[in-house]
């Protein structure tokens, strides 16, 4: 099963009652269930529009995962990383703030960044550094 991440929202008591009223005659096992059906109805309502963006814009779907090995390799290269990625970004704990700094130029994730603190703010300069060119 693909990782999932947890997140909240906030409904009036009106809806809240009304999506509480579906799973009790049995349209949806739980709230989540209801959440999830409505969430993927709309991506599929959007997809004309959000696949081609994916394709256009290059983004790598799915779990991306760089760690100092590769990140030395890029280096070795003399190349750095534009990162885009749909989904999730896995930036492992063995990678050095000196390390990224010379092989990630940019980074655009939507979904999940995972990295160390030091890590995301590395990756934090690099963006604002980007935006203010």
């Amino acid at each position: 099963m693909a990782e999932t991440e947890k997140i909240t929202i906030n409904m009036n008591v009106v809806d809240l009652g009304k999506v509480d009223l579906l799973v009790e005659q049995g349209f949806y096992s739980n709230r989540t269930d209801f959440i999830k059906a409505a969430i993927r109805h709309q991506l599929s309502t959007y997809s004309i529009i959000v696949e081609p963006l994916i394709k256009e814009k290059a983004f790598a779907v799915g779990i991306s995962y760089f760690n100092k090995h590769l990140l030395e390799e890029v280096l070795t290269q003399n190349k750095v990383l534009d990162i885009k990625v749909l989904g999730m970004l896995v930036l492992a704990d063995d990678i050095d703030e000196e390390l990224a700094i010379k092989t990630i130029n940019s980074v655009k994730v939507y979904g999940v960044l995972k990295a160390t603190p030091e890590i995301r703010k590395v990756i934090n300069d690099i963006n604002k550094e980007k935006v203010s060119l």
